[in-house]
């Protein structure tokens, strides 16, 4: 493991472990890195009711409608996100260095992203705004030093225009993970260049503990930050738009984040804790609304610290003795899912399930409880970087990330996975992912439907037929992919389309009048279409004796 593999997009956490002992009592992190500490009571927690989102609209009869009264397996989810993370902050996973060869780093992503298909994912995150500033040709932000390694210095070509074709032309959604309040990672203001907004708007900042920071108490950086998305979603054809974990702060060495004078101008009375999360509160609203005005197809989600509250601090918090992202980083998660002000959250599960201070068995159905009825969809964030680790026990054995997707089955408002990082896709640790691929992945997956967005099945596939070792059909009008679904013994009843049991390929489009399919064998093959949001169509179907 590299001297950044301790490190969850960029935040060192040993210091930040060593903090924990002092303040919250073990876990800070994403795994459990700090030191060890009274282990807590575990208890099983309890919720208060909350409000549902208003339902969606019925879209016209499609494969959902057809096979409404199915009984399905719950082993073979028909729809699940399967995603990573790829961090470009510190050249985490990609590009490995800067000042590489154009040609050198469309390659290294393009393995990445084979990786994720061999294992069967679909959907990838990828880091395109680390530290205000920009893995595309932007007029708001400097390109970032992390292609070139000089901030500002322009690469001579457009990586995001390709990334998302990319992963597209692969059947992957493409989520644009941006960091809202980071103004620079490394040393102070006089090393960006000369048209970052940090410089041109030096009121906009707090330097704190060695980094630069936009004041998330201001209007004007919370503008700021909502342009930037909204620009990035007006012009390229992304899926997503994800934040991560960092908002005010983690703590550090417990230096004071000073933003008194905004405080005094805006706190209206507020507490300085709630003014914060207030803060926090409107640029996600702020945001959503951003995303879905400009697109209303794009998803918005954020993956928070995994901690909401600990029961010591509010009893509808959870039974754990870790850092409260509510009281530490001012992150008030339940406030969006009450709010609907996201379209999903995921959660950093990244500790092992036993660990008392943060266990994964009782994290992981607090935030089921959390989402329960409300329209907003739950993934997990996985920690696959911490798999063969030696400092926790748990950690070294391969089955541990295993059993956590075998957990996450007995909670049907656990959607789906997401793993930290890509780096880990290509090295294996413990062979961990052929035990996921085997028990958990051994059929394709559609992504998980959010009504709420819109979207409409496409028309059924026209003129599907026999074509050598190949199905072909007509492209149906609207379609990104198709899902193929094979019945091995030719006989395909109206649920053979239920679950993934069948499922056998989900197959982006191609260009052109048709599409084809080489297929494993004789029987029964039905195809549907689905748009981008993965709405089906009615299947057609042909046999092939």
């Amino acid at each position: 493991m590299s001297d950044w593999g301790t490190m969850r997009t960029g935040r060192p956490l040993l210091a930040a472990a060593a903090l924990a002992v002092v303040t919250t009592g073990a876990a800070y992190t994403f795994g459990p890195d700090a030191p060890p500490a009274k282990p807590a009571k575990v208890v099983k927690p309890t919720r208060s009711p909350k409000p549902a989102r208003p339902a969606a609209a019925e879209h016209p009869p499609s494969a959902a409608s057809a096979t409404a009264s199915c009984r399905v397996d719950a082993d073979q989810p028909k729809r699940q996100l399967r995603g990573v993370w790829i961090a470009t902050v510190k050249n985490i996973d990609w590009p490995s260095r800067t000042g590489l060869p154009v040609a050198r780093q469309r390659a290294e992503y393009i393995r990445l992203l084979d990786s994720a298909v061999k294992h069967r994912f679909n959907a990838v995150f990828v880091q395109v705004r680390p530290a205000s500033d920009a893995f595309y040709r932007s007029s708001l932000e400097p390109w970032s030093q992390y292609l070139t390694g000089t901030a500002g210095k322009d690469p001579g070509w457009d990586p995001l225009t390709f990334l998302v074709a990319e992963a597209h032309r692969r059947g992957l959604e493409f989520h644009a993970w941006f960091n809202p309040y980071r103004a620079a990672y490394d040393g102070g203001v006089d090393r960006l260049p000369d048209n970052h907004p940090a410089r041109r708007n030096p009121g906009w900042i707090v330097r704190h503990e060695g980094k630069v920071y936009y004041n998330p108490g201001l209007p004007e950086v919370r503008d700021h930050v909502t342009a930037v998305v909204k620009d990035v979603v007006s012009r390229y054809d992304v899926d997503g738009v994800h934040f991560d974990d960092y908002f005010y702060p983690y703590p550090g060495s417990g230096a004071r984040f000073d933003d008194a004078a905004a405080f005094k101008r805006y706190g209206n009375g507020a507490t300085r804790a709630d003014w914060r999360r207030g803060n926090v509160n409107k640029l996600i609203a702020q945001v959503h609304e951003a995303v879905h005005g400009t697109r209303p197809h794009v998803k918005f989600g954020v993956s928070p610290f995994g901690i909401w509250r600990n029961r010591s601090d509010d009893p509808t918090g959870s039974a754990t003795s870790g850092m409260s992202a509510y009281d530490a980083i001012y992150a008030d998660a339940r406030h969006w899912i009450r709010e609907g002000t996201v379209d999903y959250v995921m959660p950093q599960l990244y500790w092992p399930r036993g660990f008392k201070v943060a266990d994964y068995d009782v994290l992981m159905p607090w935030w089921a409880k959390e989402v329960k009825g409300t329209g907003v969809h739950l993934y997990i964030g996985q920690g696959l970087y911490r798999v063969g680790a030696t400092d926790t026990p748990a950690w070294t054995r391969p089955g541990e990330l295993p059993s956590h997707l075998a957990r996450n089955r007995e909670h049907d408002e656990v959607r789906g996975d997401v793993y930290f990082s890509a780096k880990q896709l290509q090295t294996n640790p413990l062979g961990v992912l052929d035990l996921i691929v085997k028990n958990h992945y051994s059929r394709p997956a559609l992504l998980p439907l959010m009504k709420e967005l819109g979207g409409q099945a496409p028309a059924e596939p026209a003129d599907l037929k026999a074509e050598g070792g190949a199905v072909g059909w007509k492209t149906s009008p609207g379609a990104r992919a198709y899902a193929v679904y094979r019945v091995a013994s030719g006989k395909a009843g109206k649920c053979a389309t239920a679950d993934a049991g069948n499922l056998i390929a989900v197959v982006p489009s191609a260009d052109g009048d048709r599409q084809s399919f080489t297929v494993p064998g004789r029987g029964a093959y039905l195809v549907t279409a689905l748009d981008r949001l993965h709405n089906e169509s009615a299947p057609a179907a042909v046999v092939l004796p």
